[in-house]
């Protein structure tokens, strides 16, 4: 269970911290909640504490694991679906598992078929979606700007080797 003031990331939207723990009655049960807040963008969500796990909210990784992540950017291999459905659905799949490395992997695979051939609207989408999220994670613990973490994260993107 986590605290108020927690970091925590939701694998769909990226790094908060728990702002609040709230009781609310919802077709006559009551349940507590996380109320999950990104300081990047407000966002404010309600989470079901009882279903915090599978949904797959975790503590944000530590800085050493950031910067190991970083590192291993370059490195990680990707695989190019020619199908579109295929594999937005595969991409999909990494988002959902909530890690960090499967995040990384839909950024570097988008980002260079961008370079290539460009990317549909869906895929515009879910690669600015997949960049927040791995940004947001490297932003809150290493407490650094988002800028700066952005252009370090695009350069470790660049970097071959893609299968």
């Amino acid at each position: 269970m986590f605290r108020i003031g927690d970091l925590v990331v939701h694998p769909m939207h990226g790094a908060g911290v728990i702002d609040n723990i709230v009781q609310e009655r919802v077709a006559g049960t009551t349940q507590e909640y996380y109320v999950f807040k990104m300081p990047m963008g407000g966002l404010l969500l309600k989470i079901p504490v009882a279903n915090s796990g599978a949904i797959g909210v975790r503590g944000i990784i530590s800085p050493e694991e950031a910067e190991a992540l970083l590192s291993d950017i370059p490195n990680l291999t990707v695989e190019v679906n020619s199908n579109w459905n295929k594999r937005y659905q595969e991409n999909m799949m990494r988002l959902k598992s909530g890690d960090l490395y499967e995040v990384a992997r839909v950024v570097k695979a988008l980002m260079h078929r961008e370079n290539l051939r460009g990317l549909s609207t869906g895929e515009r989408k879910m690669l600015h979606n997949a960049k927040q999220i791995l940004i947001s994670e490297i932003v809150l613990t290493e407490h650094a700007e988002y800028g700066e973490v952005e252009d370090r994260v695009d350069r470790a993107m660049m970097q071959l080797p893609v299968s």
